[in-house]
């Protein structure tokens, strides 16, 4: 792990006593028009209010992809179909520090539900909601790469 990269996000905050690393999956859904699913942190969870692709925390047992299907099952609502791996990104946040497991994810069934309050936006580059998580950066930095799309510098 030594090649790993690591994104410290708000370096003067203290961090949590406990710095085992959290695995997350994140679900990077594209509609055929390219467009991107964000959607907002729910009040009383870190960064509320801050926009982020969805998902959640690995239960034990489980894979990537289970997880990624439950945790949208349960936050918006929707059945993926597909769940392709795409990138991991380790980001080091006051309060955890987490492996974001994305996914790309262009097929799915429902409609979308907001089971904890949140808020949801329709994207493409640049992403026109505010403030972004840290750990969703990245994302959109390949998303440019991949679309030929020029970004200002993000800092974290």
């Amino acid at each position: 792990m030594s090649d790993t990269i690591v994104r410290i996000v708000d370096a003067d905050q203290p961090r949590s006593a406990d710095r085992s690393l959290v695995q997350v999956a994140v679900g990077v859904l594209i509609r055929p028009d390219g467009a991107f699913l964000l959607t907002s942190r729910p009040a009383g969870k870190a960064y509320a209010g801050y926009w982020e692709f969805p998902g959640g925390k690995l239960e034990v047992g489980e894979t990537v992809a289970q997880a990624l299907r439950r945790e949208l099952q349960e936050e918006i609502g929707i059945t993926i179909q597909d769940c392709i791996a795409w990138k991991t990104e380790q980001i080091d946040y006051p309060h955890a520090l987490v492996q974001l497991n994305f996914c790309k994810v262009t097929q799915w069934q429902g409609k979308l539900q907001m089971r904890e309050a949140q808020s949801f936006a329709w994207q493409q580059l640049p992403v026109t909601v505010v403030p972004v998580l840290p750990g969703t950066v990245p994302v959109l930095d390949w998303f440019a790469v991949e679309r030929g799309f020029t970004l200002a510098t993000h800092s974290a």
